[in-house]
């Protein structure tokens, strides 16, 4: 075949421009696919572990976060109030956390907690009864649902109390204690919630 008359630069730079513009064109086409694949924002922020920072909160106070659609409490419990967890427990369905659907493993003891940061409680603030939320009763809070009352949360849908450990009372219509969610301490003033103590 004659190559004469044939400007070998130009052809060149042709078939350049074209394999640019097909390159361009197959990242167009391949991005979209990419991405569909990924799970939506809306699918991450809903399962995706909450970071909490929690160096402001003061014994006695409570903080809400949400992590999948749901509010999580995190509760600076005042030294009285560990020192008054055991004298609740004849009162409670189930003062030990032998359900184990409740809480993670390393949670299941008289506080809830993991150990060495018993004096926060991290509870899904919704009741076992029906799914109202239940309301924070401090210690000597005026509207306290009984006399005897050592503060922790009470359901106004159905009555429903727990303590400040998220253990359910006696002869209330919910049938077991609040959900404790898998979470770990990045730091001494930073929580996550959503990852398990073992893998952070």
């Amino acid at each position: 075949m004659s190559t004469e008359g044939v400007d070998m630069k130009r052809r060149r730079m042709l078939i350049g421009a074209t394999s640019a513009i097909s390159a361009v064109g197959v990242g167009f086409v391949a991005v979209p696919f990419i991405k569909s694949m990924q799970p939506s924002a809306k699918a991450q922020a809903a399962g995706a572990p909450v970071e909490v920072d929690i160096s402001k909160l003061e014994p006695g106070q409570m903080l809400t976060v949400e992590w999948r659609g749901k509010p999580v409490w995190v509760v600076y419990r005042t030294e009285e109030n560990l020192k008054d967890l055991p004298a609740m427990d004849g009162g409670l369905r189930d003062p030990n956390s032998e359900v184990k659907s409740q809480q993670p493993e390393y949670a299941a003891n008289p506080a809830r907690s993991i150990k060495g940061k018993e004096k926060y409680a991290v509870l899904v603030g919704i009741c076992t009864h029906l799914g109202c939320s239940p309301t924070h009763v401090p210690l000597g809070a005026p509207n306290s649902p009984t006399e005897d009352w050592k503060g922790g949360f009470f359901c106004p849908c159905h009555g429903s109390r727990f303590d400040l450990a998220g253990r359910v009372a006696q002869g209330v219509p919910a049938p077991t204690n609040l959900v404790v969610p898998p979470h770990a301490y990045l730091s001494d003033t930073r929580l996550i919630i959503g990852v398990d103590q073992g893998a952070a």
